[in-house]
């Protein structure tokens, strides 16, 4: 009589391996989602800031913009980055609406950030053409 072995088969630890291969692949998958959402989220984040920064200084200055679509660029975070205010009117006479969209390149279609806010025209002033 044979005495049973011990150990495993070749076969046994051919599946294991396979199995493990399989769960390496999707943690692999996984964290390069999670970078990628990271990018993503970062980007969105300063593009963010770039609007906001574009409509705190309308307000700091107090400004008064006609309803017109002016593009610019600037810096943050060590990248440039290009904005586009589109300034129109309101019922309220006294209100001017400003949507202020920030892109990577200056020829993309695709919006990093989009704000929009008022402006208010301070009280005993005229508005221009007025």
């Amino acid at each position: 009589m044979r005495a049973s072995s011990r150990g495993f088969t070749l076969v046994e630890v051919l599946v294991a391996l396979a199995v493990l291969a399989i769960a390496l692949a999707a943690v692999m998958r996984a964290m390069a989602q999670a970078v990628d959402t990271t990018v993503s989220l970062r980007e969105h984040n300063v593009a963010l800031w770039v609007a906001q920064n574009r409509l705190a200084e309308h307000e700091m200055r107090q400004d008064w913009p006609a309803a017109d679509t002016i593009d610019g660029e600037t810096e943050m975070g060590g990248e440039k980055w290009y904005w586009r205010e589109q300034v129109s009117t309101t019922p309220e006479p006294k209100m001017r609406r400003i949507e202020i969209t920030v892109r990577r390149t200056p020829d993309s279609k695709d919006t990093r950030a989009k704000l929009i806010g008022y402006l208010r025209n301070k009280i005993g002033t005229k508005p221009p053409g007025t």
